[in-house]
């Protein structure tokens, strides 16, 4: 394993029926603060193809503890503040990226 790799942080989250548009929009201003964080390198958000309401939001970070300092700071606490309205369920999963295969348009 590669220390260069990215620490994967992957939620799942179920989103009350009829409030996608605004939980994106909301999202999307929370997101631009995460994506000042000096640890954080890259985060995306998708909506399921195949189940109502969920959403998918993936972020790649240095390493570890920066996704802890990160995920124990008050910006944290505010950003999950501001989603909780939207939220009626979710998982987080952590993980090492342990091999990372660049797709023939990324080069």
């Amino acid at each position: 394993m590669s220390d260069s790799l990215p620490f994967r942080v992957m939620l799942r989250m179920e989103i009350s029926p009829g409030r996608g548009a605004e939980f994106e929009r909301v999202w999307q201003e929370v997101g631009h603060g995460i994506a000042a964080h000096p640890g954080n390198l890259c985060q995306s958000l998708a909506r399921s193809a195949d189940e109502d309401d969920v959403y998918y939001v993936v972020t790649d970070w240095v390493d570890a503890p920066s996704f802890h300092r990160f995920e124990h700071s008050e910006e944290h606490v505010e950003n999950r503040r501001r989603l909780a309205p939207f939220r009626r369920g979710g998982e987080m999963r952590l993980s090492q990226t342990v091999c990372l295969l660049p797709g023939e348009r990324a080069q």
